[in-house]
């Protein structure tokens, strides 16, 4: 009970609004970010032994964190710039992939169901699934400090502290957030607790605008003596900051505030080529993917670049397995930044119209599902606005 009573107190302090369905972070907020100053990943304070916490950027009562990057201006620089022609893509994996999940979690279930007898037709769809099973974005909810149960801005186990501290006053064990079914049936008498840094803000927000394709799988192949992939997909491997920074400027790419970065690394690629027994083995084998490095060079290329979101067609965005000892990037990006993190982004289509146009820019819009308090959605995401590069005179 009191530890109940507390997280009540701390989510009631934490909490400027009621209503879950308004876009949090932005109400009462008069700074535009879309030039305002923002601090260099190396003038953020520490939280404990973790450097580069964001926590106040944005503002104390912020639900949103990098996010805020997307202002009206920035989406509509993004589209007058991007969208030059109606081609789109879809960069969703169907909900039915992967059919054997990693990580433990529940094959997704579509049940098409008759609704009258046969011959009428009429019919219904029931999904269950986890929204982490296939392509998805990793919201605030899903990754937490371990060591210290805190996530994005404070949230939820501790009560806040001075801003420019990063320390808590109080901790509260992190099971004691809302789990479990909670049912919602007055949309105006929502717990603060249950709603605060859940996706829901996202959702009301959208994740819209200048999207960037870093292709590795072409750009390593193309330097290979062989044209293969100099690493397996599926086996632990970390991606440099100079390789990615290498693959921009091959590409021609030049990075903007408010970019959405989007890295193919060959995972769904080597599972479309891949046997129906090596796809099924991924679930009980070991738990080995490429990924970008754990370092603080990585770091630093992310928050400096001043990115709104980041996401790739691994698993994990990281390498993985993280070993022992070792911080997880997911605790900086979600939970020190409030950085939005995609995963199992189908990027196979996308890949070949940037190759034809040689553009690897194009509007990004994002809407994930509308649900309060969830630590992740399926994305809901497509690109948009492809015209071909002319080559000069």
């Amino acid at each position: 009970m009191a530890a109940k009573r507390l997280m009540n107190i701390a989510a009631h302090l934490a909490s400027p609004q009621s209503n879950p369905t308004q876009i949090a972070g932005q109400k009462d907020s008069a700074v535009d970010w879309t030039t305002a100053e923002i601090p260099a990943y190396d003038a953020l304070p520490a939280f404990k032994t973790l450097p580069g916490c964001a926590w106040g950027v944005w503002g104390a009562e912020d639900q949103l964190g990098t996010v805020n990057l997307l202002t009206d201006a920035v989406v509509k620089d993004a589209a007058s710039k991007e969208i030059k022609t109606g081609k789109s893509v879809s960069l969703n994996w169907p909900l039915n992939f992967p059919a054997k999940p990693l990580f433990e979690r529940k094959s997704p279930e579509i049940n098409m169901k008759l609704r009258m007898p046969e011959s009428s037709g009429v019919r219904d769809d029931e999904i269950h699934m986890n929204t982490q099973s296939g392509t998805q974005w990793d919201g605030m909810r899903h990754f937490p400090i371990l060591d210290y149960g805190v996530f994005y801005n404070k949230f939820s186990q501790f009560i806040l502290a001075p801003l420019d501290s990063c320390e808590p006053i109080c901790s509260i064990p992190g099971s004691s957030l809302p789990h479990g079914i909670v049912p919602l049936p007055n949309p105006h008498e929502i717990d603060p607790a249950h709603a605060r840094i859940g996706i829901q803000n996202w959702a009301a927000h959208g994740i819209c605008g200048r999207g960037v394709l870093l292709d590795l799988v072409s750009y390593q192949t193309s330097l290979s003596p062989n044209k293969t992939l100099p690493y397996d997909p599926w086996s632990t491997h970390q991606i440099s900051v100079q390789e990615l920074e290498a693959c921009a400027k091959a590409q021609g790419v030049k990075f903007q505030r408010g970019d959405i970065l989007i890295l193919r690394m060959g995972f769904i690629k080597k599972y479309y080529e891949a046997s129906q027994g090596e796809r099924d083995d991924l679930q009980t084998g070991p738990e080995t993917f490429a990924g970008i490095e754990r370092s603080e060079e990585m770091k630093r290329f992310l928050w400096n670049n001043h990115f709104a979101a980041v996401a790739s067609d691994q698993p994990t965005l990281e390498a993985w397995p993280v070993p022992k000892g070792t911080t997880h990037m997911h605790q900086t990006i979600l939970g020190l930044w409030g950085m939005p993190i995609g995963e199992f982004f189908d990027l196979e289509k996308l890949s070949e119209i940037c190759a034809e146009t040689g553009r690897y820019t194009f509007f990004f819009s994002s809407w994930p599902l509308n649900i309060i308090g969830g630590c992740a959605s399926p994305p809901n995401a497509a690109v948009r606005g492809f015209v071909f590069l002319l080559p000069p005179l």
